[in-house]
């Protein structure tokens, strides 16, 4: 493996969402739209407010889920069952993405602030099924969110991984803070960096990073 920084990694972390697939296609859209309704509908306000209070609560407590359960005490099922309700077909398969991922040496998982089977269908929907050692939801962390600490830890203890053996791939900042504080590689996975003391490695083309390191 080329790439120094990388020869140690024997277990490579994966978000879903606007990770493994790109923000153009649009599919957390969808899931915005149903949060705002969900809201409207649970707390009995208007979709400006509660439009308000998705955003707020993603700001505060790393999802709107998290809000919603810190202060209303809302039911996390019915939730996630819910907002990812929606429509994949947006989602094109990737086989250089896919073939990148495969050649990549060791355990490969996938750790989203999302569901598992809502994880699953997306990962259906790009090719990538089968190529995953893992996939861990909110729910695998017992609803605590990324970028919480308590959230990498617990899914970690899990999984077995070792960060000092392993590498963090997001294409929100904010939730590579642990995983580089833990000793991990991190990667940031989006149109335009963000520079951080807490990022190693920016990418806008995921496949093509990927490739470069099993070369």
């Amino acid at each position: 493996m080329p790439n120094p920084d990388f020869s140690q990694v024997t277990t490579w972390v994966f978000d879903l969402d606007n990770t493994l697939y790109p923000p153009h296609m649009r599919l957390f859209d969808q899931i915005e739209v149903k949060m705002t309704d969900w809201v409207m509908r649970a707390l009995q306000v208007d979709r400006a407010r509660a439009d308000h209070l998705r955003a707020h609560y993603w700001q505060t407590y790393g999802t709107t889920l998290a809000g919603l359960m810190s202060e209303h005490d809302v039911d996390p099922g019915p939730y996630l069952t819910d907002v990812h309700d929606i429509d994949f077909s947006v989602l094109a398969p990737d086989p250089d993405l896919a073939g990148a991922l495969a050649a990549l040496p060791g355990r490969k998982i996938v750790f989203t602030n999302a569901c598992a089977p809502y994880a699953e269908k997306v990962l259906s929907a790009r090719g990538f099924a089968g190529l995953f050692d893992a996939v861990y939801g909110v729910e695998h962390a017992a609803f605590h969110p990324k970028p919480h600490a308590r959230a990498f830890e617990t899914v970690f203890a899990l999984d077995g991984v070792s960060p000092a053996r392993a590498a963090m791939f997001e294409d929100d900042p904010r939730n590579l803070a642990v995983p580089h504080d833990l000793g991990m590689r991190t990667v940031h996975v989006a149109p335009i960096p963000a520079p951080a003391p807490h990022i190693h490695h920016h990418t806008d083309d995921l496949a093509g990073f990927l490739q470069r390191l099993t070369r």
